[in-house]
């Protein structure tokens, strides 16, 4: 038993890079998108704080540009294509994008929704921790490989 403890630990020590080892708290903290297009800030939340959730903290670019197709250019950029039109006017920076996510075994979360403020639309989604800096996080419809994945980094 003490030969298996050892050599348990002895893995964990070596894969410390990856996401063998990784606690449910690992998510925590800012995370750049894909293409770095923004960062979000990823929590704890939940009426137990069990669960994690993430908002936008910023933006590459903050303001529309000068040319902005429906006459924003140069003011803060918003949730203008909300569906909920009482929400189109909210900043993009503060949004809650993500939200109900619990720990899925090592390295893994499930059960979130992601909303995407590009389209409008909310997506089930799913992360993994593929080491201390990467992380993927997979939208999809209905079944997992109906989805697009992105992968975000510290």
């Amino acid at each position: 038993m003490r030969k298996l403890i050892s050599g348990a630990a002895l893995a964990c020590a070596f894969m410390a890079a990856g996401a063998l080892c990784a606690g449910p708290d690992d998510i925590l903290g800012n995370w750049k998108t894909e293409n770095a297009k923004s960062v979000v800030s990823i929590f704890k939340c939940g009426p137990q704080n069990d669960k994690y959730c993430g908002s936008i903290v910023s933006l590459a670019e903050p303001n529309y540009p000068a040319n902005d197709e429906k006459g924003m250019g140069g003011k803060p950029k918003v949730d203008r294509n909300n569906p909920d039109a009482s929400r189109r006017n909210n900043p993009i920076i503060g949004l809650f994008l993500m939200w109900g996510f619990s720990p899925d075994g090592d390295g893994k979360w499930a059960n979130g929704q992601i909303y995407d403020p590009e389209s409008g639309k909310i997506y089930s989604c799913k992360m993994s921790l593929k080491n201390p800096g990467t992380l993927e996080v997979r939208g999809f419809v209905g079944v997992s490989f109906l989805g697009r994945t992105s992968v975000w980094t510290r």
